[in-house]
């Protein structure tokens, strides 16, 4: 059997390739929008992708099943419960998927989604148990799959939770210990809340450590799994419905061009918006009026999510050789509205000093000496405010910020915070591309408040 997992940092996503060493049929498992990777290690080892498999319509990045389809001709296949645009193969509970000797199996495990499902892998055909389980969004290292993003449209976080439960504790759960667990995420994904750096496990280790297989009641489980889950960031619906459609397909070679000054300055008198990826530093000392701060050094697609739209035109300000890297993220969550990028961000800025500024941050000694008329907005999620705020803040989730300007005060100084200074970053440039003058945020943020205030925290 040949088998790889394929892991992407940025969002903390893993996809699967899963073959048969005598026939050469391989399958994918939950693939990426680009998937040259994929049809690279089919031609290395002469593989025939012969089906793509989705364990459910993902909410936190777009699926290449398109992509593989078009490129090797593949079916794809959902759990039975799906009703996609496209055709695509139904799986039910028990199908068996030959490939040669090596067996996958479908599980339904709904209760992320109503249509997810889990794939055991049998190394050969006749074993009596698996050699691993793709578990999807329903079961992490360390988590379950969060029953509340309503991405299915219909079925209420409730109703969900009760059939996790069922996935988790009677299907998953009921396999044998030695089975390996591979998951669809790990550390940082907001699918869940406390999922592990590791990128495998076994449903035995899970069965001792994780908080959600414990033995529980249908009602205790429901409320520990939804409790405390982070902010869902605003493209996760436009994610699970873009994998529903008959989508354009983005080609394996796409690439966008360098723009230049006069493109740029046409682009931007017609409403595009500059996404400056470069680090937070750099971006403090100096960046475009109205840029939007999103490093290309952290969660960069998720949290451009988070504070940018679908639809609007961007233009890249990116590290140098790193802008079709840049794109290419973006183009991970659905966001193909890049105009192109500026290809010397120095030289750049040089030229137009008439409209570069610079970013306020402050120290914690700084944002003590600040008036009573200071806005405190603290940006973190539920689960990290539960340990306590700066006394004084307002709570406003950076994936809510976007949508809920209206509840600050423009003509007031606003100071954010987040854990350690890279969300509020991007929440402040957010702001100020949104009008808001007067805004700061705090360097190290509640971390370096609480290591100066360490009876008030």
């Amino acid at each position: 059997m040949i088998f790889t997992q394929y892991y992407l940092d940025c969002l903390s996503q893993a996809s699967y390739l899963v073959a048969d060493e005598a026939s050469r049929q391989a399958v994918i498992i939950d693939p990426r929008r680009d998937v040259a990777d994929y049809l690279a290690e089919a031609q290395a080892n002469d593989l025939t992708i012969v089906g793509v498999i989705n364990t459910h319509f993902h909410a936190d990045f777009v699926s290449g099943h398109l992509e593989l389809a078009q490129e090797t001709g593949a079916w794809i296949g959902y759990g039975q419960a799906a009703a996609p645009e496209f055709e695509f193969r139904p799986l039910a509970d028990g199908d068996r998927i030959s490939l040669g000797d090596v067996t996958l199996e479908i599980m339904e495990t709904p209760g992320h989604t109503p249509e997810s499902i889990s794939v055991l892998v049998y190394e050969h055909a006749d074993d009596a148990t698996a050699y691993g389980v793709l578990t999807g969004d329903a079961l992490f290292i360390g988590d379950v799959g969060r029953p509340d993003l309503l991405a299915s449209v219909g079925t209420t976080a409730d109703e969900l939770g009760r059939q996790l439960y069922h996935s988790i504790q009677t299907k998953l759960m009921g396999l044998p210990d030695e089975v390996r667990v591979f998951p669809a995420h790990g550390a940082g994904s907001a699918c869940g809340k406390n999922l592990s750096t590791e990128r495998q496990s076994t449903i035995g280790d899970q069965r001792r450590t994780n908080y959600a297989c414990q033995p529980m009641s249908e009602e205790e489980f429901v409320a520990v799994v939804t409790e405390g889950q982070p902010t869902a960031p605003g493209y996760f619906l436009f994610n699970a419905t873009l994998n529903k459609q008959q989508r354009a397909v983005r080609e394996a070679q796409a690439s966008v061009p360098a723009l230049t000054d006069e493109q740029v300055a046409d682009a931007l008198a017609g409403g595009a918006i500059v996404h400056d990826a470069r680090p937070t530093v750099e971006f403090s000392a100096g960046h475009l009026r109205d840029a939007v701060s999103v490093p290309a050094d952290g969660r960069m697609a998720e949290t451009a999510g988070m504070v940018f739209t679908p639809d609007q035109r961007l233009i890249l300000m990116a590290p140098a050789g790193l802008e079709q890297d840049t794109a290419t993220r973006l183009a991970r969550i659905g966001y193909d509205n890049v105009l192109g990028y500026i290809a010397d961000a120095e030289g750049y800025l040089e030229r137009h000093a008439g409209e570069v500024v610079q970013a306020s941050r402050l120290r914690v000694d700084q944002l003590d000496d600040q008036g009573a008329d200071v806005q405190l907005v603290d940006i973190r999620n539920p689960g990290e405010v539960a340990a306590g705020m700066i006394p004084g803040a307002t709570h406003i989730p950076l994936p809510q910020l976007l949508t809920r300007t209206g509840e600050l005060d423009s003509t007031r100084p606003i100071v954010l915070y987040c854990a350690g200074g890279w969300r509020s970053s991007v929440g402040a440039s957010l702001l100020r591309s949104r009008g808001f003058g007067d805004v700061s945020d705090l360097l190290g943020g509640y971390g370096a408040w609480s290591v100066e205030h360490p009876v008030a925290s």
